[in-house]
């Protein structure tokens, strides 16, 4: 007997009640960039291995554990299912040289896939919304682009995420902080952990994002990347954080906020919660001025920030945010043979007059019918059999409250009709 096949752990389908959540999220998010200048990109889900490595670093999580990497059987190319967005964001502005187009502010929604084990908040295949940005200089754009994080949690009804900001100075500056921070933890290479004791002498830095908690003491007492930021860098964290103090945006200055991707440099931040157990972060990012050129390109200043889909939407469920099903203005019932055939001209005259229509399929009796309208969500019942199909008339039946009697009217009438009664049944709702 054959076995039913299920989906890949950690990769979940999202059944049509989710699916038309996230569509409403979507658009907000999109409503959202637009306000902003922002404009779209979609890059393939699938990139050349050798883009990873070089963008985010050889020694992380994400290139050493977490990657879905593969030998392509055509032609040996080294292929991986994309962990992240930047990298592949930077690989189009150079392959298309969209910087030369003045193309700065881009956006991108779409799967990411990692290997980890898969708990509330952390997916295998999850969903990212990403933001970047390109020629821009200043601490203004750091700061707007944590801004815009502000009017989305607004927008989106949601409280209780806060703002955590540092700054990784350059990377003359970090090298300084490097040293000092591998002589420090040498004082205590007996109490490492098997990953910190890796990354010790290669990627030091890492240690402080470690989450085990025998080691939170020692990093907590480890030397502060800031004390070693230079005049410029020290400006440009200063200019990010008064701009935020302006617009009377709170924050802390976490000094162990270091991100989990080698190519970040001066501004970094992250947006948290405590509503989603172990799984905070809902949003982070910052400046990252040296990728462009590492990949390829002329050198270009660039920051931006990725969000979470799935934690975004599980924490406005938690918020208490559960939006209506979609439902249809319009259920077709028809009865009778002509009624059937009519229908069909009647559903698609309605839909060109911008009805939403859901036409019944697969026969049935009257009562059935109208048990399926009614559980339909519909506004309206259209009823029309085989009398009604000989007259180019129909039935307009309400399936609410406040929507009125049921009249005959011509089909011809139908559309205004419908959309006449909406706009009163929005005014009534508006008013009460």
């Amino acid at each position: 007997m054959n076995q039913t096949l299920q989906s890949v752990r950690g990769m979940n389908d999202l059944l049509p009640d989710e699916a038309e959540f996230w569509e409403l999220f979507e658009d907000t998010v999109r409503s959202w960039l637009k306000a902003y200048g922002y404009r779209p990109i979609r890059m393939p889900i699938v990139e050349p291995t050798p883009l990873f490595k070089r963008a985010i670093g050889e020694v992380t999580d994400i290139v050493e554990k977490e990657m879905y990497s593969f030998t392509d059987s055509l032609n040996g190319e080294q292929l991986t299912l994309r962990p992240e967005g930047t990298a592949g964001c930077v690989r189009a502005l150079i392959q298309h040289n969209l910087a030369a187009q003045q193309v700065r502010r881009l956006y991108y929604m779409g799967q990411m896939f990692r290997h980890e084990r898969p708990q509330k908040g952390r997916y295998r295949q999850f969903h990212q919304v990403g933001v970047e940005t390109f020629g821009l200089v200043g601490p203004d754009i750091d700061a707007e682009l944590i801004l815009m994080g502000a009017r989305l949690w607004d927008d989106l009804g949601l409280d209780g995420i806060e703002l955590q900001i540092n700054s990784l100075g350059q990377p003359e500056e970090r090298a300084q902080h490097r040293a000092a921070l591998v002589a420090y933890f040498e004082q205590y290479s007996d109490l490492l952990d098997e990953d910190a004791r890796r990354r010790l002498y290669t990627n030091p830095l890492r240690i402080l994002d470690s989450k085990n908690p025998q080691l939170q003491e020692m990093c907590a007492g480890a030397p502060k990347l800031i004390d070693y930021l230079g005049v410029e860098s020290l400006a440009h964290f200063e200019g990010v954080q008064r701009i935020l103090c302006d617009a009377g945006l709170p924050y802390t200055v976490n000094p162990r906020l270091v991100r989990g991707l080698d190519y970040y440099n001066l501004t970094v931040f992250e947006w948290v919660t405590d509503r989603l157990g172990a799984q905070g972060t809902v949003c982070a990012g910052g400046r990252y001025d040296g990728l462009v050129e590492q990949l390829g390109g002329k050198p270009t200043p660039a920051c931006g920030f990725a969000m979470g889909i799935e934690r975004l939407v599980a924490l406005i469920r938690d918020s208490g945010g559960t939006p209506a099903p979609v439902a249809p203005d319009v259920y077709l019932v028809h009865q009778g043979t002509e009624a059937a055939r009519f229908a069909f001209r009647v559903a698609e005259g309605l839909r060109d007059q911008g009805v939403n229509v859901l036409l019944h399929c697969g026969g049935g009796s009257f009562k059935s019918q109208m048990k399926k309208a009614d559980a339909s969500g519909a506004t309206f019942a259209v009823v029309i059999g085989d009398d009604e199909a000989a007259t180019a008339e129909a039935q307009l039946k309400p399936l609410r409250e406040g929507q009125g009697a049921q009249r005959k009217l011509k089909v011809s009438e139908l559309a205004a009709a419908i959309a006449g009664q909406l706009i009163d049944s929005e005014i009534i709702d508006e008013q009460e």
